[in-house]
């Protein structure tokens, strides 16, 4: 409902407000008016692509996986959508179809419901397929002339399960590649079809968000940018060396896309949300959200209150946070501390050496928590002046540097299934072994250069997009000083010394305004409306990102509109360190509509770090060494598939 966001003061019919880019001498803003035909011809050259239709669209790309064999006319194996410019855009998306089914992209067979003679007769019976979709939807929707057009997905169940794993940046068509199948499996018993969509501004929606033309050009300068205050030269020096780059970044999305950066808010991309949900034809969206995805859901309840379903936000935010300048970064900051002290620490000594390599010391000796904290910071404080040689057959000789590794911790405490490996690494590494440090390192860039040269260009990654939606929704709050932000950065990485450097890069939105000087819309509203069926929230104890007390917060305004799962657990969100419990309640919510009895329920993990999958005989766990070659687990191959994982929730800042 509109009447539930506020709106910037820009009325229909009359000219929309923009900036063009400052000169380096000119630190005066400039601002120009144009009458409405000039402005969107303006933004149709600035962004290069639009319509053939007479107003700017947003392309939404969309994969999906469906529980039933399609109909002949189902477009399974088609991967991009037309170009924003066809003019023809249903036609050319019918000629990508493949009639022949062995070409389609199938999911896992399911068999329950299928006999063997089925089985056996027919090789797709059981099984769902992943299929590609796409919905043109306005640019900006505080143009009231802009006419729609929505193009929908086959619909196959009688709900569908809309997912994001959020970001902001993260692809929701990735994560239902990827993801799909478990997540019909642990919501609905594999009765419903998923549908993950990319936001706009997001890898295959048009046009996507990159103000680099290659990922090599952002990693070029990612190491200067990356480094952490204890270990910069001059602090004074480094901010301002950030803030430049900063500047430099946003003059480059501006001339890459123009004013696009107006119309990536929260906002609207809760409109696009109730687009899909009037695509897909159902009368109320049924959706699984996370990390920044809550941030969506939590917009979306209280923009279109009427509509929503069975909604579970997991991992969740408190959107209020995103209105302050700095408010997305520091929110969690003492609770990385907890998860590093408790977590990775804690329990890999309750493991043992057997389990978790750190628990050995430096000597072999036992050690206290605080021991091998002392033991640990220390190997990493003599990164500071000290980087470590290191070679990898991939990318040669290389340095092991303090900022780089420190991040790739708060990376993977994201991910309690990564810290076996991490422990390994940093045990090696304490006794000056960088092997694997080095091959930890490297996974994290994004261009590879080992891959074949493509006929065409790689598309380069969307992580600009993460500001543009960070800083258009804090835009308002008022403009901050370099010696304000600097006492932020100081104050951030005294509350964490593990994350506070990666969560500062909101010091970028120092320069969103300079550029764009207000979104089209931003949601300022309160967030207890009141909701056609209330959602059910789940928060986890010992999450890095998204803090148990952002639950709490959320129901405490919410109220009677949800109910909370406090998952006891570690890791960002509760599909890392499962729950019987935690699941028990999202299947009985989904296929039922029914919530816990009481305002806040706790569930407790099944298992623990270090200790997954290690089977249990007589109450202790088996032997760290059995399951290694049972399972043959390789620290490089483990680390790997946690950073394509944690990708998906979006860019590494």
């Amino acid at each position: 409902m509109e009447e539930a966001s506020t709106l910037m003061p820009e009325k229909k019919g009359q000219p929309a407000e923009r900036q063009p880019p400052s000169r380096p001498q000119d630190q005066q803003r400039q601002r120009f008016t144009v009458p409405n035909y000039v402005w969107q011809a303006i933004i149709a050259m600035e962004l290069l692509r639009h319509t053939a239709a007479a107003h700017p669209r947003h392309r939404v790309s969309a994969a999906s996986l469906n529980r039933t064999i399609p109909s002949a006319s189902s477009p399974a194996r088609a991967r991009a959508s037309p170009a924003l410019d066809d003019p023809n855009p249903d036609t050319s998306w019918a000629k990508l179809f493949d009639p022949n089914p062995d070409h389609w992209n199938w999911g896992n067979r399911t068999a329950s419901s299928t006999s063997a003679s089925e089985r056996n007769s027919d090789p797709y019976a059981g099984r769902g397929i992943y299929m590609c979709g796409y919905l043109d939807v306005p640019l900006d929707y505080t143009n009231k002339s802009d006419p729609r057009i929505a193009r929908g997905w086959p619909k196959k169940t009688e709900r569908t399960i809309v997912i994001n794993p959020g970001g902001p940046g993260g692809s929701g068509t990735e994560y239902a590649w990827r993801a799909a199948e478990d997540i019909t499996e642990r919501l609905s018993g594999g009765r419903y079809d998923v549908l993950g969509w990319d936001p706009r501004g997001v890898n295959t929606s048009q046009p996507a968000v990159s103000c680099f033309p290659h990922d090599a050009d952002r990693d070029r300068w990612a190491l200067a940018m990356l480094k952490h205050r204890v270990a910069a030269v001059s602090n004074k020096m480094q901010l301002d060396l950030m803030d430049a780059f900063n500047a430099a970044r946003f003059r480059a999305c501006w001339e890459r896309h123009g004013d696009l950066g107006r119309f990536v808010s929260t906002a609207f991309v809760a409109r696009d949300v109730e687009e899909i949900r009037k695509a897909l034809g159902e009368e109320e969206l049924t959706g699984f959200m996370v990390s920044y995805g809550t941030g969506i859901g939590q917009t979306y309840a209280n923009m279109f209150p009427n509509s929503v379903g069975r909604l579970i936000l997991d991992g969740t935010e408190y959107v209020r946070d995103h209105r302050l300048a700095g408010g997305f970064g520091w929110t969690a900051l003492d609770n990385v501390t907890d998860a590093w002290h408790d977590g990775f620490l804690g329990e890999c000594l309750k493991a043992g050496p057997e389990h978790c390599a750190l628990a050995k010391g430096a000597e072999g000796k036992s050690l206290t928590l605080f021991e091998l904290d002392v033991w640990v910071r220390d190997i990493l404080g003599d990164l500071i002046s000290y980087p470590l040689p290191a070679y990898t057959e991939k990318s040669g000789a290389s340095l092991v540097m303090y900022s780089e590794v420190v991040a790739a911790i708060y990376q993977s405490l994201y991910n309690p299934h990564s810290w076996k490996a991490l422990a390994q690494m940093l045990y090696e590494l304490g006794h000056g072994n960088t092997t694997l440090a080095g091959e930890f390192l490297e996974a994290l860039w994004e261009y590879d250069p080992t891959l074949p040269c493509a006929t065409t260009s790689k598309k380069p990654s969307s992580e600009e997009l993460t500001l543009m939606v960070v800083c258009s929704d804090a835009y308002d709050d008022k403009e901050r000083s370099l010696e304000w932000w600097n006492n932020q950065w100081k104050i951030m990485t005294k509350q964490s010394w593990i994350a506070g450097d990666s969560r500062f890069f909101v010091f970028a939105c120092q320069h969103y305004t300079t550029y764009w000087p207000k979104p089209a819309e931003v949601y300022r509203g309160d967030l207890n409306n009141t909701l056609k069926n209330p959602v059910l929230l789940v928060a986890e104890t010992y999450d890095p990102a998204t803090p148990l007390r952002n639950g709490r917060r959320l129901l405490g305004e919410m109220g009677e509109n949800a109910r909370l799962i406090a998952h006891h657990g570690y890791g960002h969100s509760s599909g890392r360190d499962r729950s019987a419990c935690t699941d028990a309640h999202l299947k009985t919510y989904i296929l039922d509509g029914t919530l816990p009895e009481d305002q806040e329920t706790d569930c407790y993990a099944d298992e623990k770090p270090y200790l997954y999958g290690v089977k249990r005989e007589g109450g202790e766990a088996g032997s760290l060494a059995a399951v290694a070659v049972a399972s043959g687990f390789d620290p490089v191959a483990s680390w790997r598939e946690h950073v394509r994982e944690t990708r998906l929730l979006g860019p590494r800042f």
